[in-house]
């Protein structure tokens, strides 16, 4: 091992976008479409509409925290930074780093219901051998943990074009079924919505993860803000237009019980309609965990160099150029929770610990923008736009909270 060999500049705008929307895109909709279903019911679509708007606000603070502050380990350097409290950015940090193992357990308990559908293995075999496997692309270098990423990612967005496609005439149903997907005033509604909103953000969960491999960015103070947008723009359309046409084409009861919910619309067209996105589905989960350990192992080697974490995790392997050990102690963690936990208590535990931590970004934005508005060289956002993604993750929470009483 050797000290000064650091992380190597390689990853371009397109990439970073593209490795962006796949982590988003397979944390979201090819596996939860079915538990947001179970909570907001025909307001499916409207869930995914509050959980991007909140996504969006949220997705300023970001950009502009990442141009001021473009190193890894974003959220724990940015906290540090703002309030120059060692012990909040260090459990920020590792909030950071709990969200990305936590998310990557569910998506790795996704991958298997969607596995299952084409082969029949033991779960425990498909969890072990998926994380396994995870691991070692994860520790073999970022350039190509990035170009595999982009790969699938290609490849998941034409899944979900795909879906549009083959089960989009169901759309025609949209006007007579349009008032089931309105909601009235009532509390009781919107609480619903809420609800499905605060599981939906889930699905949304990936653009923060852009900001932590800052340091393998190319021009990361023009890159990652436009990166962040682009990718929430495009997730937030494909998302709201594939729930419509779930809602319309399965049941709820269906929708909310299946564990390979597009396979399911999928199937009412043909056998080879099904298995062909269950394949699609397979490989977008699987983009979606890989980030998340590439994501979780970067923080935890940023907090390492920043003394937040232990020294042995701040040393980069001479011939990968990846953090080896924190990756290793990453794909550990993950291997117990997927084997322990089921997805819809892991997507719920990461939406309240990320939501958290982007009220706390929000705020840190605040006092950096009070400390020094204008910094020379970048694009800065108006304040307004932080105190309102503070107020609406907040009220996101509370909402959630509501309605276990």
């Amino acid at each position: 091992m050797n000290q000064e060999v650091s992380l190597k500049r390689s990853v371009s705008l397109p990439m970073l976008t593209l490795y962006g929307l796949g982590t988003i895109i397979g944390a979201g909709i090819y596996v939860l479409i079915g538990e947001i279903a179970g909570q907001a019911g025909m307001y499916a679509p409207l869930a995914f509409l509050v959980a991007a708007i909140v996504a969006v606000f949220t997705g300023f603070t970001y950009g502009e925290l990442a141009a001021r502050l473009p190193y890894s380990a974003g959220e724990a350097v940015y906290v540090s930074t703002a309030f120059n409290r060692h012990w909040l950015s260090t459990m920020i940090g590792w909030a950071v780093v709990l969200t990305g193992v936590v998310s990557a357990a569910a998506l790795v308990n996704g991958f298997s219901g969607y596995f299952l559908v084409l082969i029949d293995l033991p779960e425990w075999f498909v969890v072990i051998a998926l994380i396994a496997i995870l691991g070692g692309v994860a520790a073999w270098g970022i350039e190509q943990s990035v170009w595999v990423a982009a790969i699938i990612t290609v490849l998941s967005l034409l899944g979900l074009l795909w879906v549009l496609v083959i089960a989009g005439p169901v759309l025609e149903n949209l006007p007579d079924r349009l008032p089931e997907m309105l909601p009235s005033a009532s509390l009781t509604a919107w609480l619903s919505i809420m609800g499905g909103g605060f599981v939906a953000f889930y699905a949304y969960v990936g653009f923060e993860d852009m900001v932590n491999i800052a340091e393998e960015v190319k021009h990361p103070e023009q890159a990652l803000p436009r990166a962040i947008l682009i990718a929430l723009v495009v997730s937030s359309i494909l998302y709201v237009l594939v729930a419509v046409v779930a809602v319309l084409a399965l049941p709820l009861e269906e929708l909310r019980n299946s564990r390979a919910p597009l396979a399911q619309v999928m199937a009412q067209h043909s056998v080879f309609a099904e298995r062909g996105i269950a394949v699609l589905s397979l490989l977008s989960v699987v983009n979606g965990a890989l980030v998340q350990f590439i994501m979780a192992s970067r923080v935890i080697y940023g907090m390492a160099t920043r003394g937040m974490a232990p020294g042995r995790f701040a040393r980069i392997n001479v011939t990968t150029r990846t953090p080896l050990d924190a990756t290793v102690a990453v794909t550990v963690v993950i291997l117990g929770l997927a084997l322990w936990l089921p997805i819809g208590t892991l997507a719920q535990v990461t939406s309240l610990i990320i939501l958290l931590v982007f009220a706390t970004m929000h705020l840190a934005l605040l006092r950096l923008k009070r400390r020094d508005p204008h910094p020379e060289g970048i694009q800065i956002i108006n304040p307004a736009v932080p105190w309102a993604g503070f107020l609406i993750t907040l009220g996101l929470i509370v909402a959630r909270g509501l309605l276990f009483l």
